[in-house]
Order: C-alpha cells, then sequence, then structure tokens
C-alpha cells in the first residue's frame, strides 16, 4: 500500500469504524467471499511485524491501524517481541437486534522472549466470527471448502495507547522509541556517551 492508506476512501471522509461495523460490514464479508465496499482493509500475515513496522503495510487512519490475518492458536510472536492476550473474549453485539455478532480478544505486545519480555503500549483488538456462525451460510460453508477456508479470517486493530490512558507515567513501560532501540540487529555494537 502507498504512504496514503485512504485512498479508496473520498476525500473528507476517515475510517473509524465500530467494533459491531469492523465484524458486520468487513470481517463477515470477507468470510462469505463478498467484496466490501470500500475496499481498503489490506491482507497482512501479523508474525513477521513487530507493531511498529505496520505503517505502509496496513491499513492506517490517525494512530490506528487495520489489517485481515489468519485466525491462528498459535504463538503470536514477532522478529522483537511478542503478542499476550489480556482476560477472556468479548462478546461483541449488534445495536439495533441486541444479538451477537463476533467476539475480540485483546492483546499487548511485549518486547523480548517469553515470559521475560517488557510491557509496551502497542494494544491489538482481534476481532473473530463466533464459532456457532462464521458465516450467515453454514450449508454452504461445509459443501465449499474455499469458503471454509476464508472463515478463518480475524481483523485487527493495533494503535500505540498513550501513557494518559495506562493511568500513569509508563514509567515501566517501554515507548516506541525504546521498542525500535532493542530491535537493532547491531545493538551490541552501539557506544552511549560516557
Amino acid at each position: 500500500m502507498s504512504d496514503n492508506n485512504n485512498v479508496n476512501l473520498p476525500p473528507g471522509f476517515r475510517f473509524y469504524p465500530t467494533d459491531e461495523e469492523l465484524i458486520v460490514h468487513f470481517l463477515h464479508r470477507k468470510a462469505a467471499l463478498l467484496p466490501c465496499h470500500p475496499d481498503v482493509i489490506p491482507d497482512l500475515d501479523l508474525f513477521p511485524y513487530n507493531p511498529w513496522d505496520l505503517h505502509g503495510k496496513a491499513m492506517a487512519e490517525g494512530n490506528e491501524w487495520y489489517f485481515f490475518s489468519r485466525k491462528t492458536d498459535q504463538n503470536r510472536n514477532t522478529g522483537s517481541g511478542y503478542w499476550k492476550a489480556l482476560g477472556t473474549d468479548e462478546a461483541v453485539f449488534s445495536s439495533s437486534t441486541g444479538k451477537r455478532v463476533g467476539m475480540k480478544k485483546y492483546y499487548v505486545f511485549y518486547v523480548g522472549e517469553a515470559p521475560a519480555g517488557v510491557q509496551t503500549n502497542w494494544i491489538m483488538h482481534e476481532y473473530r466470527l463466533p464459532d456457532s456462525a462464521s458465516t450467515s451460510r453454514p450449508s454452504s460453508r461445509r459443501s465449499n471448502p474455499k469458503l471454509q477456508d476464508n472463515s478463518k479470517w480475524v481483523l485487527c486493530r493495533v494503535y500505540e495507547r498513550s501513557n494518559e490512558e495506562n493511568g500513569g507515567d509508563g514509567a515501566d513501560q517501554l515507548s516506541c522509541l525504546d521498542e525500535v532501540f532493542l530491535s537493532m540487529d547491531d545493538y551490541d555494537e552501539i557506544s552511549l556517551p560516557n
């Protein structure tokens, strides 16, 4: 994608979807092999990328990045750290019908190797379809392997939380700049002034 990730949006429009809109208008359509209009959220494998590497690869709006990724039960390790799940899955409900339309899981990015990593300010919301109904056409999903394969998608929203949101000064967490320095391959060659 280009640096201007909103290329498919009309001038003046911004991409600030609710949890329900992300699931109903984007993730359900992706799973059902239906086109998304506007088609602005790219497919991206989460694991090779640290959160600060998403610029130019994921759909950016403000300080948030959006992308589709394959659903996995594996560890969410990247080049410099890992995503650690927080709490339990949270149901997302339709504002008009009150029905459950999907699930949301929270992750925090840690720099280093588990379990000794250092918590950062990077947060990911991972949206998935309910296990009982990945699409509105369950019978066709069983008979169509391509549709069944596409129901394995999740939609991710990644952002860097500010220190004010943390409720503190963030002294026990790494800043984005600290994370970049820790991820440098030639870390041993860096000399600090005395």
